[in-house]
């Protein structure tokens, strides 16, 4: 029940959100989003700079056949965000994609997922600004360097852009929420228009088997666009699972909005690939796929719609490259904060990172989001050279997302459930094999970076653990989490051997084969690791961030 301090600011339809005034000690996240804000958080984050360029790397990757990678990626993302649709309704916290985990596996469990969560997230701003910057500097020159890195003047409108985005989402959720709802209508809006005016203009048939046939580079092709741009592209649903703390209704909410994006993201980029192609120069295609719009364009579309004498379409793209990136930027220096915030709530690293303003605002791990979004300028210096390790990052983490719904399932059965994900039993390990899968092709030279991070972060993990009394220290339930290491270590293992940037022993098909099998027995082996029932319970308990729930 709410106290008599907070009722008179209950919502109109009944559904209570907690006021954040009061000390320090009494602020909570308040709860300001309904479902258009929650879809709209959604949908902004899957429509980003991903649109503008994940069209152009999926083709050089895969030709035509580049139209399967994003069926098999829209195929794969649903399932996705049905997990986390379930899993967000049942248990809407802050920064959840982190904490899901923590109440099966405990905090080692725990932690590991909320690393790479954050990992992913934090890096996601800055590569939207510097893609952004990139498409701009086709129409005015002089703010990347021919190799992909800033120039001084470039890195100077990057961090005036990630000072934006921190000062918006300082001022707290309403203010994203109302913020991101604008912005997301334009970006829906100006890749609609591009389909229609190229399929209008100029669309031809014959380009879907020019430059080797539909299927140039084979099923490699196919699998090599997933995490090179198609992945990368589709990804971002979570983000309203990320606001559960603050959703207005969460239960009834969360999974439609969740849902609604995830399926209008993917028919609008599926659009989009079967417009590019088709608005294509034969001439450009003749002979592969490896420059289809010209040598160093990071303006696929605009340079499409000049070609075509479609100025006005050029001219809203150039401006659409500053608000799509722009608005995901936006979000995602919130969702970053967000999951900081749950990783200091749940004492996994120390400092004030779960400290919130008058406002309920999460100030200071907004401000590390900011921080750490500059030092990402710095060693990674193209969109490309990004965008691979992202997608990984996020679908290791996504792994974690059905092996979660099947674990809370059987130690929680009783938990109000207000969407169920149908076929479970089926779907859950299929879409966990499946994560694993978009990690073996991100290729070893990424994930041998990408397993470093994990490494990196468990050790200041276990430093900060190590710095803390044993009066207050947490049992990190080193049993429940113990299957990490094989998964972990065996997905390294599998992606050193195989044929994506590997040594070659496992030989093509039946490196998938490997995976799947794999993949299948962590997937037992993780949901007989989880914690007695009794115990997930008591964490389910003590996870919110309602002191009237």
């Amino acid at each position: 029940m709410a106290s008599d301090a907070t009722a008179e600011n209950t919502h109109p339809a009944g559904e209570g959100f907690v006021v954040a005034d009061g000390p320090a000690s009494e602020r909570v996240l308040r709860r300001h989003i309904g479902f258009a804000g929650l879809t709209f958080v959604s949908l902004g984050s899957i429509i980003g700079s991903g649109w503008l360029l994940g069209a152009l790397t999926a083709a050089q990757a895969a030709g035509p056949a580049s139209l399967l990678s994003w069926v098999m990626a829209g195929v794969l993302i649903t399932v996705l965000a049905l997990v986390h649709a379930e899993l967000g309704a049942a248990y809407p916290v802050s920064g959840g994609t982190a904490r899901y985990t923590h109440l099966v596996f405990g905090p080692l469990g725990g932690f590991t997922a909320g690393w790479l969560a954050w990992l992913q997230a934090v890096a996601l701003a800055p590569v939207e600004v510097e893609a952004a910057l990139s498409y701009l500097n086709n129409r005015w020159s002089g703010l990347v360097h021919t190799d992909g890195t800033l120039t001084r003047e470039g890195l100077a409108i990057a961090v005036a852009a990630m000072l934006v985005c921190t000062v918006v989402n300082i001022l707290g959720v309403h203010w994203l929420a109302h913020t991101n709802s604008i912005t997301v209508i334009w970006k829906f809006l100006i890749p609609t228009i591009t389909v229609i005016a190229l399929v209008s203009v100029s669309f031809r048939t014959s380009n879907f088997t020019a430059g080797g046939g539909f299927a140039p580079f084979g099923a490699r092709g196919v699998f090599s666009a997933l995490p090179a741009g198609v992945v990368f592209a589709l990804q971002g649903f979570e983000q309203a699972v990320q606001l559960g703390g603050e959703a207005r209704d969460p239960r009834r909410h969360l999974p439609r909005a969740i849902i609604c994006a995830t399926l209008i993201g993917t028919a609008l980029y599926l659009l989009l690939e079967v417009a590019f192609l088709g608005s294509l120069d034969p001439a450009r295609i003749a002979h592969g796929w490896a420059h289809p719009v010209g040598l160093g364009d990071y303006g696929p579309f605009a340079t499409l719609a000049t070609n075509l004498g479609l100025g006005w379409l050029a001219v809203l793209l150039y401006i659409d490259a500053v608000i799509s990136p722009g608005g995901t930027a936006l979000i995602y220096v919130g969702t970053s904060s967000r999951l900081s915030y749950s990783l200091g709530r749940t004492r996994y690293l120390p400092g004030r990172l779960d400290a919130l303003d008058r406002r309920g605002t999460p100030t200071v791990s907004i401000l590390l989001a900011f921080v750490v979004g500059l030092l990402m300028f710095l060693p990674f210096p193209s969109w490309q050279n990004l965008v691979t390790l992202i997608s990984s990052a996020t679908f290791l983490m996504y792994a974690f997302g059905p092996i979660c719904l099947t674990a809370l399932r059987r130690a929680d059965p009783d938990h109000p459930r207000p969407y169920r994900m149908p076929a479970a039993s089926l779907l859950a390990p299929a879409a966990f094999a499946a994560a694993n899968l978009i990690v073996y092709w991100a290729g070893w030279r990424t994930n041998a970076r990408l397993f470093l991070a994990v490494l990196a972060g468990l050790a200041l993990f276990g430093g900060y653990q190590a710095t803390r009394g044993r009066a207050s220290r947490d049992d990190l339930e080193w049993r429940a989490a113990a299957w990490l290491v094989p998964w972990l270590g065996g997905m390294a293992l599998i992606s050193w051997l195989g044929q994506f940037d590997g040594r070659g022993v496992i030989p093509f098909w039946w490196d998938i084969a490997v995976v799947v099998a794999f993949s299948l027995g962590c997937y037992e082996l993780a949901v007989r690791s989880v914690l007695p029932a009794e115990r997930v319970r008591a964490l389910v308990a003590a996870q919110t961030d309602d002191p009237a729930e």
